[in-house]
């Protein structure tokens, strides 16, 4: 059995997102750190484990096709981890906001 990965920050190739609305069948719209908002699904080797809802800050992979319009969500903070990302930077106030 797969075990979760622990707490990390994202890559270069990753972006930080906000869960803005559930669509069900494991895809979300997700706001990410560059502006834009994605249609992602959780990756299939971790959706045993992940479970993600509205308004969790999360680890999202563009995709190499169509990356300005979909991704795979990699990872999800807890909240009491935001803090840790506001402080390292990570997390931008803007982020947060509707």
């Amino acid at each position: 059995m797969t075990e979760p990965p622990a707490f990390r920050y994202p890559k270069k190739d990753e972006l930080l997102g906000y869960v803005t609305q559930l669509l069900g069948f494991g895809r979300m719209y997700i706001k990410c750190s560059d502006g834009k908002i994605r249609l992602c699904q959780v990756k299939g080797s971790i959706s045993r484990y992940l479970w993600v809802g509205e308004g969790d800050i999360v680890i999202v992979k563009p995709w190499a096709i169509e990356h300005e319009k979909k991704g795979d969500v990699m990872y999800k903070y807890n909240k009491n981890a935001w803090d840790d990302l506001k402080a390292k930077g990570y997390l931008k106030d803007d982020l947060l906001q509707q």
